[in-house]
């Protein structure tokens, strides 16, 4: 109601992103709270033989869906959860091969984000000189799009017969993922220009006739902790420095996240620690099986997995807080 509210466009735009998360948890509460009140009162009607022990199983059912699916929201608890976020894939090993697993993992992010009803933009790519990518980074953005993702930091070992072998041999491949929390003006992360070194270069890929005919894609250096960010999104210049100001900004956060966390784990030694760039999960595709390292979750429905369909992994992620299971295969 502040007249001089809209004085300050960011500053407004911060409070308004800050309420809509407030707003997000009491709808979710008032949501719990309707539907366990209903099937309180159902079971009443039951008692009083107005109503079948089916329905009453029905709205136990859908009461406790909800709880559980609240129980899950509550682990995104930490401010940087609820942020945008940057997905970097990186090929290993492998060749041809492995471009072709990167790929693949860019197509399963991609159609999960748009399950979600996410934004997805892609900020770099870099093809593979046969089939697949080399590297790619896609911005998703929604809401808790980091917080529900975060879990798919390290790396993913894809074991399949190739397409790409004449001999049909059964192959192992693996590819890097990297899950980056995207900042935005709720988070101020200050950067010294000085420690900055710019590099302009032409894009690459499929874009029509702008591809190649100017220096539009951008690459920073970031002096003091040896980060570099590309980004060739935007056919201007000035576009692409701000989105890599961005992508900077978001990864020096992200620094600053990690060394909470592992001084955090020094004294919560019972909480699992974020094992970064370590192998998380396996795709067994001859013995249809999809396997978490860390929780031991599995699904033998390989082909949902890879068309997006990974909301247990991700909850089973963040719901677990032992200690990693053992290797099996």
């Amino acid at each position: 109601m502040n007249p001089d509210f809209w004085s300050d466009p960011k500053k407004a735009e911060s409070t308004l992103k800050t309420l809509k998360s407030y707003k997000n948890w009491v709808s979710q509460y008032k949501d719990v709270e309707t539907v366990v009140d209903d099937a309180e009162l159902l079971l009443d009607f039951f008692r009083e033989g107005a109503a079948t022990e089916e329905e009453v199983d029905a709205k136990y059912a859908e009461a406790l869906a909800v709880v559980d699916d609240t129980e899950f929201r509550s682990t995104l608890n930490q401010p940087e959860d609820e942020f945008n976020c940057l997905l970097e894939i990186n090929a290993g090993a492998g060749g041809t091969e492995a471009c072709d697993w990167a790929e693949m993992l860019y197509r399963m992010y991609q159609m999960w984000a748009e399950r979600k009803g996410f934004k997805i933009s892609e900020l770099n790519r870099v093809d593979g000189d046969v089939a697949g990518i080399r590297s790619a980074e896609l911005e998703i953005s929604g809401d808790f799009a980091y917080g529900l993702l975060k879990g798919e930091n390290g790396v993913h070992r894809l074991v399949r017969v190739s397409p790409y072998n004449a001999q049909g041999k059964r192959m192992t491949s693996f590819s890097s993922v990297f899950v980056h929390p995207m900042v935005d003006e709720r988070i101020e992360v200050e950067v010294n220009p000085a420690d900055l070194e710019w590099d302009t270069f032409r894009s690459s890929g499929a874009g029509g006739q702008h591809v190649n005919k100017t220096e539009s894609a951008v690459r920073v250096r970031h002096l003091p902790s040896g980060l570099v960010v590309e980004c060739q999104q935007e056919r201007s210049q000035h576009q692409n420095r701000d989105k890599a100001m961005q992508m900077l900004k978001s990864r020096l956060y992200e620094l600053e996240l990690k060394k909470r966390l592992e001084a955090r784990d020094k004294i919560e030694s019972g909480k699992m620690k974020n094992e970064w760039g370590s192998q998380i999960r396996s795709y067994v595709l001859d013995d249809r099986r999809v396997k978490d390292h860390r929780t031991g979750h599995q699904t033998s429905q390989t082909d949902a997995v890879l068309d997006g369909d990974l909301d247990d992994f991700l909850k089973a992620f963040l719901m677990y807080h032992g200690e990693p299971v053992p290797e099996d295969d």
